[in-house]
């Protein structure tokens, strides 16, 4: 499933202009909106930003370090990997539900609305920023360890489907518990 390198990424980049359109919706509701659960064991629209904030958290500092050391030039093609093709389809947004790992689960959590909807601004907006420096990179070369062990890496290309697809999957599951 050989692609061009800037036809993954312009995906990307839409997906994620989209994402901070659907914050925009979710900031404009009340708090009280913000932290209502479609069900007891579902989680609220803050929850889900929560969780992908923890996420975040991990991936936006292991990819930029990835990134910058990387001395790969840039490539016309990128080549999923399978381990990373297949996380990627798990992520998006009408695949099957997964249970979160723990340390990822913000069930419960005491959430300050503010704060969270800030910091899933900044962590949106730092994904634009990686997403337009993936340009000059080799999205198949450049390796990135997983959040649930370091001894898995994926292709950088893959990292980004996986995290942008995550987002998407979890604002609009946010944009589902505020209704």
């Amino acid at each position: 499933m050989k692609a061009l390198q800037h036809e993954v990424l312009q995906e990307l980049r839409t997906l994620t202009h989209k994402q901070l359109q659907l914050l925009e919706q979710l900031a404009s509701l009340p708090k009280s909106q913000l932290n209502q659960k479609p069900s007891p064991e579902s989680w609220s629209a803050l929850e889900c930003l929560e969780h992908l904030c923890r996420y975040g958290d991990f991936y936006l500092p292991e990819i930029t370090t990835r990134m910058e050391n990387s001395q790969r030039p840039s490539a016309t093609y990128f080549n999923p990997g399978w381990l990373g093709n297949k996380f990627a389809n798990m992520m998006k947004p009408n695949a099957k539900p997964m249970q979160a790992p723990k340390k990822s689960n913000p069930a419960g959590s005491d959430l300050d609305t503010s704060q969270t909807l800030e910091k899933m601004r900044t962590q949106l907006e730092a994904w634009m920023e990686i997403l337009d420096s993936a340009e000059k990179k080799n999205l198949t070369q450049v390796r990135v360890s997983i959040s649930l062990t370091q001894w898995i890496r994926l292709r950088l290309g893959d990292a980004l489907r996986v995290n942008v697809y995550h987002n998407q999957r979890h604002l609009e599951q946010a944009l589902r518990a505020s209704a």
